[in-house]
């Protein structure tokens, strides 16, 4: 059928003589308004404060509040403490402006549960301009907030994850690039006691969440193997950061191991004397490791790999400073790092 065709068969009448499908079109709107999945309200633009004249079921259902609760009040009875102030100015200058906003607006139910409310306000204009009537529409995003936090905290995760690996890696990298041995068994046993320090270090972050660490129990946890007995600690609660946790213990593992084979801890009446104190300036620590009553120093004191990888560790991982004094039965190395300590 061509397009003269069909138009004899409808009689090619003019639009407003087409008989009217739906005869009760208020009726018809007043049904699909409320049977809507879409939580709706519309509040009376002529009245004082814009209370509420219309709202669905599904904003009842939303908001846990009754058909008589809810009538005749302003919409601000959703707001609570944490409700934005500048999401509540932008729905006030739209309607002082008259024209329409979307506004993502964090709401309280009946109950006092909090929601995220993705609001789009339209005014509605009579014959003759004026506005009347303010239709509002909510959608529930709480669920797509959780689901974008989840993924935004995961995201952070994996990078802080990255970034950690990284800083071990490199640790690694070090220690088997300054580890040097003609014997590759005695090789392949510094490594791993290297290798081992920072595997302890990695189980004290896990256990505290790969959070703040007490720098206390991070020295502890290093000299355990080598004669925790003869150490004295002193020093006020210090907070470790995350990042430094590892490098520090390194450098602690370094010392320790020095010391009970050629240092202090070799000898029965040696100590060690391990102190510190915040630089709060920098966020900095300053630590002190003091032996006494080790063997006589060596006439040449040529540092050992040990000694390179506990500076490298310092200097490079931390940014750090680290400064040797030997004297007649002992050693004296003052460290000093910056960026490293939070409140205990």
């Amino acid at each position: 059928m061509d397009e003269q065709d069909e138009s004899h068969v409808h009689g090619d009448k003019p639009a407003a003589a087409m008989p009217d499908v739906f005869p009760d079109r208020k009726e018809l709107a007043a049904t699909a308004f409320q049977r809507t999945r879409m939580p709706m309200v519309v509040t009376d633009a002529k009245q004082q404060d814009y209370p509420i004249v219309l709202a669905n079921e599904a904003f009842l259902k939303l908001t846990g509040y009754s058909a008589q609760e809810v009538l005749g009040r302003n919409c601000r009875f959703l707001q609570g403490a944490a409700t934005s102030k500048i999401a509540v100015s932008e729905i006030r200058a739209a309607i002082k402006e008259e024209r329409e906003t979307s506004v993502e607006i964090l709401n309280y139910r009946k109950d006092g549960s909090a929601f995220w409310n993705q609001l789009h306000l339209s005014p509605i204009h009579d014959d003759s301009g004026r506005v009347v009537y303010h239709f509002g529409s909510q959608i529930d995003r709480t669920d797509y907030r959780r689901i974008q936090s989840l993924e935004d905290s995961e995201h952070r995760l994996l990078l802080e994850v990255d970034h950690r690996a990284n800083n071990v890696l490199a640790l690694v990298d070090s220690i088997v690039r300054l580890t040097r041995s003609d014997d590759a068994a005695l090789y392949a046993a510094s490594v791993q006691k290297r290798v081992q320090s920072l595997a302890r270090a990695h189980m004290l972050l896990s256990r505290r969440g790969w959070h703040q660490i007490p720098l206390q129990e991070a020295i502890r946890t290093q000299i355990e193997p080598y004669g925790a007995t003869r150490a004295v600690l002193s020093g006020p609660d210090i907070m470790l950061a995350a990042h430094a946790v590892q490098p520090l213990a390194l450098f602690i593992h370094e010392l320790a191991v020095n010391a009970a084979s050629h240092g202090s801890l070799s000898q029965d009446t040696g100590q060690v004397f391990i102190s510190w104190n915040a630089i709060p300036q920098t966020r900095g620590l300053a630590l002190v490791w003091e032996e006494t009553g080790g063997p006589p120093p060596a006439a040449v004191r040529t540092p050992g790999f040990g000694t390179v990888i506990a500076e490298a560790t310092i200097r490079r991982q931390l940014q750090g400073s680290a400064e040797r004094q030997w004297f007649e039965g002992g050693i004296r190395v003052v460290v000093e790092v910056p960026n490293v300590t939070l409140e205990g």
